[in-house]
């Protein structure tokens, strides 16, 4: 992963008598090293004030707090209230907190005040620098809103941060799953509020819902809410990993679902579709297009389904339907695996994030697909749903009037980032130099060559008592290799979808002397590896990926977990030509490509000519996944517009049927 390190162009001469509002022009100067000296200045600046603050008695620190709070209400700019707000959260948290902001974490507040992206590294403390773009903007009263990637994050936060901001003078809220109508009312009429952006989310469309025709967002918010709605607005988001809410899932609907009863006609076409795909040939019958993951029936196909016999139960359904329903079942067959895509928990399907390789509780696949899942996995057949309210997280985000974010891998998606929210993405420098050793990656022939080789490589480092956290792509990969350890007699904690209710728990234990985990890449999100004293000097936690995902963002963020805040580690990657990113190249293609290998006794091939071919390969998808997400962008900016010409509420039209 790279390492952002100090360079040796000389110090621009900074004039100190520059205004504030000119400081932060400059930070859309296209002189990297002219914008990063910027920023240390006005970094120190506020430490050195902040300093003044100390002989200040608790009494007098919340007077000077409601002194900045009737000043950004009262019209005063943000930017200008920089230096004191800054300066007193730093104080503050020294009291309350016992902690005190390094300067890269007053750099990181103040780019994430300015709507920027901001790129810190895993453990440089991006909760804490959340604290001062929130205090600044939650001082307006329009209501800040802190959105997390789960839920558990978001009580962390608040049960770390609440103390320091009711010291502020400031309330703090928080949207939970469990959280009722009247709470969630509650927790957003409070200055700040912390939840997910999938709680966020629906929240707005139970709003829309519940809003009579014309109602639109209260930009002033000087209007009483209609009955039944829980949001005022949406005047500031700031987003926590970033990349994963706002890239990842960003083409991901929102929807709010009415239950379609099912039939018995409907779930037979679902038995029957499963069954019928034995029966059809590969680009004869279906054509499937591993990298878009969809299967579409050829003439030849629907002639086939034509002709096989059907039972009177389908008689009611039109051939139109019936070829939809065998497509998905063709792609629920290729393209969606258990333990990859999906688990089975107590009989029904969970679909598994990709990038975050948690559970999305609640989340259904459309169309059909989900019930085909079911029925390829035997399971009881539940009601599709269909659409009652609905928007993807890129429009829910674009509503609000000032977005910010803080990720540890944003600079590879910092085009997209810039074309869909116009934000920039601003590299935050370590706070002390990044020691990580990056180890040649070695590449083998065969999947079981290359864990026969990790096994090994884990024995040897075990043997010192170094720990290790060993990434793999999925829940089958994490359990395989599991179970290799074991007939080693190998003692190791296994954190996958399955055990995320431990998530935290077993992250935390990670970096002990000797012990070795094995996790998904869930493991990259959120949590801190604290790294023991007696870990240190065998070398740090060294991480073990052993595929590359289809996200280098993903790559950079597992690799990120070693050599935190200065801290020693390493990390190597382990491949394979059978290895799942290059399960969406054609097969024929693929399959000559491996018989041009020549491994060695090891199974082992050499890195220098295959190490390209897997970048190549994970670049495509990326492009790929990009284009989507441009062109669900396109069309639904297309559709506002097209109802803002006929003067219909176009955000009311991202939401209804």
């Amino acid at each position: 992963m790279e390492c952002t390190n100090e360079t040796t162009t000389p110090r621009p001469q900074i004039n100190y008598n520059m205004s504030l509002h000119s400081l932060l022009l400059s930070l859309a100067s296209p002189f990297p090293a002219l914008r990063l000296w910027t920023l240390r200045d006005m970094a120190e600046r506020i430490i050195t004030k902040s300093e003044t603050l100390v002989g200040l008695s608790d009494s007098e620190l919340t007077i000077a707090a409601r002194k900045i709070r009737w000043k950004a209400q009262t019209g005063t700019p943000l930017r200008v209230l920089v230096p004191d707000a800054f300066a007193l959260v730093r104080e503050t948290s020294r009291r309350v907190l016992g902690m005190s902001h390094f300067p890269v974490q007053i750099i990181g507040g103040i780019a994430l005040l300015s709507g920027q992206i901001a790129q810190m590294q895993t453990g440089e403390g991006k909760t804490l620098t959340a604290a001062l773009p929130t205090f600044l903007h939650a001082l307006t009263g329009k209501g800040c809103h802190v959105v997390t990637s789960n839920d558990y994050l978001a009580a962390r936060d608040i049960q770390l941060l609440g103390p320091l901001y009711e010291r502020l003078g400031l309330t703090v809220g928080h949207v939970s799953p469990t959280s009722t109508p009247d709470q969630r009312r509650h927790a957003y009429a409070q200055d700040i509020t912390y939840g997910t952006a999938q709680e966020m989310g629906f929240d707005f469309l139970r709003d829309r819902l519940q809003r009579p025709a014309g109602f639109c967002s209260m930009p002033d918010h000087s209007q009483e809410l209609p009955t039944g709605c829980v949001q005022r607005g949406h005047h500031f988001a700031l987003v926590d990993e970033a990349d994963s809410i706002l890239i990842d899932e960003g083409k991901t609907p929102l929807i709010i679902g009415l239950v379609d009863p099912n039939d018995s006609a409907k779930v037979f076409l679902f038995r029957w579709s499963k069954q019928v795909i034995r029966s059809l040939q590969s680009d004869i019958d279906f054509i499937y297009e591993p990298r878009h993951r969809h299967a579409e029936l050829t003439t030849a196909g629907c002639r086939k389904i034509l002709l096989q016999s059907k039972s009177t139960m389908l008689a009611s359904i039109n051939t139109d339907r019936i070829y939809q329903a065998v497509e998905h079942a063709l792609t629920a067959q290729f393209g969606f695996l258990r333990d990859r895509d999906y688990v089975v928990v107590k009989d029904e399907v969970q679909i598994v994030d990709e990038s975050t390789g948690r559970i999305m509780e609640g989340r259904k696949w459309e169309q059909g697909l989900h019930q085909s899942v079911e029925a390829k996995e035997r399971l009881p057949i539940t009601p599709a749903t269909g659409e009652a309210a609905r928007i993807t997280m890129q429009s829910f985000f674009r509503l609000y009037t000032h977005v910010a974010g803080m990720t540890g891998t944003a600079l590879p998606a910092r085009r997209e980032l810039k074309h869909v929210y116009n934000r920039n993405v601003i590299v935050i420098p370590t706070n002390r130099p990044c020691l990580r050793r990056n180890l040649p990656t070695r590449i083998f022939a065969t999947m079981q060559a290359k864990r026969l080789a990790v096994i090994e490589e884990i024995v040897t480092r075990n043997a010192t008592g170094q720990p290790l956290l060993v990434g793999t792509p999925s829940v089958a990969a994490s359990v395989a290799l599991g179970n290799l350890m074991r007939q080693r007699g190998l003692k190791f904690q296994l954190l996958n979808a399955y055990e995320h209710e431990r998530e935290a728990e077993l992250i935390r234990r990670a970096g002990q002397l000797g012990m070795i985990t094995i996790a998904t890449n869930m493991a990259g999100r959120g949590t801190d590896i604290h790294i023991a004293q007696e870990a240190r000097a065998v070398g740090g936690l060294h991480v073990i990926a052993t595929e590359m995902h289809s996200s280098i963002r993903i790559d950079r963020q597992l690799i990120g977990r070693a050599a935190r805040q200065g801290d020693p580690g390493s990390c190597q990657f382990w491949l394979s030509l059978e290895d799942e990113l290059l399960n969406v190249l054609d097969p024929n293609v693929l399959a000559r490509r491996q018989q041009q290998a020549r491994p060695a006794k090891s199974g082992e091939v050499s890195a220098r000519v295959w190490l390209p071919f897997f970048q190549r390969t994970q670049r495509q998808i990326e492009k790929s996944q990009a284009k989507q997400r441009r062109e669900l962008l396109n069309r639904e900016t297309q559709r506002i517009t097209a109802y803002s010409q006929m003067g219909l509420d176009p955000c009311l039209e991202l939401t209804e049927t």
